[in-house]
């Protein structure tokens, strides 16, 4: 029987500790949420925080390319009654190319964030395009959701 060395084992160990009690953001369908479908969600987003979950906030943008313009759009979130899960209604224009940007910080974390980068047409998401970053999400890893049209328009 082959057994694993000492060093996997420890960085198996060391790996697990790093996310116990972690900060995740989480992204989903509103179908599934009929409180979220009832406010107009096109998108439900939930934080899991194992230290003072009440103290993390989330912030989202919409990221976009109009008329081959780069634009960016401040989305509110609303609360649902499910501790740390928000409904996201569409709030950027219809046209263009755009994806969401969601970041969740918690002091407690000290400097560590997390966030997600979800491309959306119209008023679906490209679920396979999800990207979860352990950190806020750059305006790289948001142009590489959207495409080299939005690479060249930024620079």
């Amino acid at each position: 029987m082959r057994m694993f060395p000492k060093s996997a084992l420890v960085l198996v160990m060391v790996a697990g500790s790093m996310w116990a009690g972690g900060l995740r953001l989480e992204v989903g369908n509103p179908s599934a949420n009929p409180e979220a479908a009832a406010k107009g969600a096109v998108l439900v987003a939930r934080i899991t925080a194992c230290q003072s979950p009440e103290k993390t906030t989330i912030t989202a943008t919409a990221e976009g390319i109009v008329d081959g313009s780069r634009r960016t759009v401040p989305l509110s979130l609303v609360p649902l009654s499910a501790p740390g899960t928000f409904a996201v209604a569409r709030q950027w224009p219809a046209g263009g190319r755009w994806a969401i940007k969601m970041t969740a910080t918690n002091p407690d974390y000290k400097n560590y964030a997390t966030g997600v980068i979800v491309l959306t047409d119209k008023n679906s998401f490209d679920w396979a395009s999800v990207k979860h970053v352990y950190h806020a999400p750059t305006d790289a890893e948001v142009d590489g959701v959207l495409g080299k049209e939005s690479v060249a328009l930024a620079h």
